[in-house]
């Protein structure tokens, strides 16, 4: 049979048969391997060391992670904490000095007034004019008054006569009533009689010495030493016995006198510090116009009582002022040095917390924590305050506490700065 008469399927088949007796010899010739007994086990620990890398990878990722996440809490922590400076109470001074302002005053001062109705009929001395006690300022000229004085001293004289006359005639109906001559009634008549003489001259008397002094008004002069600041009137004004007639708003004063030779200046003492002004305490006084100079003073007199509208002690202080170096009505500042035989304790003024239950300090405990404790304070020094009660000396007084700040709040101290 030819080979190309087989069909082309048949044709091929005998190269796989070769084929596959070609592999079979192969697999006879090289037999396959005999299965390895561990190869199980590692395929198990597989899954448990990539387990391990992947928790492995995972503590190396989260651990950072929450060591940083730690230390930002921390920060966080340390940076809400309030942060604080401390201050150590010291002890108050002993004596301080207190500034206050001071209106100087004349240590007397008066308004002339007339007492005699007349015409000015000249005046002596001006503003300015230094002047002594009883020194006449001005002369009025009251002719209508000088009269009736001379009427008056001429009624006087027919008194005196007529009770002259009165007397010696009782005298002589009293010693002829001794030797029985006239009758008693009759001496009894003429005893009264000159009883009412005397009475009229005693009156007319009294007339005279009225219209006199008048008259003795008629020279204005100085009650006392000083100068005159002001005069008010002119020759020929027609003054009245304590005003001006026709004279709208004019208060009627002639001359306004004051002494300056010892002024007076008033200061309102707070009422914290009135305690310490007795008569025994210090005080000078400074002035603009002198700068430097001290001008030696001294406390004279106080009311003893505190003002309510104001809470202050009136204090009165005299300086002597016979060079002239202050003026009535200047502005002065007064030093009073007041002395505290118990000082207390002294804190800064930015210490203090005013708080509805009163003026309180805060401190820092041993635990680190705020404490509030409620202060009293006594004298005042400016930027420094004293504390009376409330405060140990021991304390670590916070400066420039927080409004916000509370009891049992904790704080860091800050460290002290050096250099």
């Amino acid at each position: 049979m030819n080979d190309s008469s087989l069909q082309p399927g048949l044709g091929e088949q005998p190269p796989k048969a070769v084929k596959t007796t070609h592999t079979a010899h192969a697999s006879a010739a090289h037999p396959a391997p005999e299965p390895d007994p561990h190869a199980k086990p590692r395929r198990r620990l597989w899954p448990f060391a990539l387990g391990g890398l992947a928790v492995a990878l995972l503590i190396v990722g989260i651990v950072p992670r929450l060591h940083a996440s730690a230390a930002l809490t921390e920060q966080t922590q340390a940076q809400s904490m309030l942060v604080v400076s401390v201050v150590k109470p010291r002890p108050a001074p002993s004596m301080n000095e207190l500034l206050l302002p001071g209106s100087v005053m004349p240590f007397a001062e008066a308004s002339i007034y007339a007492r005699t109705s007349g015409y000015l009929a000249h005046w002596n001395t001006d503003i300015g004019a230094q002047v002594k006690s009883g020194q006449v300022l001005a002369t009025i000229e009251a002719p209508d008054l000088d009269a009736q004085l001379r009427q008056a001293r001429a009624d006087e004289a027919t008194a005196q006569a007529n009770f002259d006359y009165a007397k010696t005639t009782a005298q002589r109906w009293e010693d002829m009533l001794k030797t029985q001559s006239v009758a008693q009634q009759d001496a009894d008549t003429k005893v009264s009689d000159m009883e009412a003489r005397r009475a009229m001259l005693a009156s007319a008397q009294a007339n005279v010495a009225h219209l006199a002094e008048l008259v003795s008004y008629e020279k204005i002069t100085a009650p006392f030493d000083g100068v005159i600041t002001a005069r008010n009137v002119d020759v020929g004004a027609l003054v009245t016995a304590g005003g001006t007639p026709g004279a709208a708003g004019m208060s009627g004063e002639l001359f306004h006198i004051q002494q300056n030779g010892v002024l007076r200046v008033f200061v309102d003492v707070p009422q914290n510090d009135a305690p310490y002004v007795t008569p025994a305490t210090g005080v000078y006084l400074s002035a603009q116009q002198y700068p430097g100079r001290r001008i030696p003073a001294k406390v004279a007199r106080s009311t003893g009582s505190i003002d309510p509208s104001s809470r202050t002690l009136r204090v009165e202080v005299d300086v002597d002022n016979k060079d002239s170096a202050l003026m009535p009505g200047a502005y002065t500042q007064v030093h009073l040095q007041l002395q505290s035989a118990t000082p207390a304790l002294d804190v800064p003024v930015s210490a203090l917390l005013f708080r509805p239950d009163g003026v309180m300090v805060a401190v820092v405990d041993s635990n680190g924590r705020a404490v509030l404790k409620t202060v009293h304070i006594g004298r005042d020094f400016g930027t420094h305050v004293e504390i009376t009660t409330g405060l140990a000396a021991t304390d670590r007084v916070i400066d420039n506490p927080s409004d916000s700040l509370s009891t049992g709040q904790m704080v860091q101290i800050m460290p002290a700065m050096h250099g």
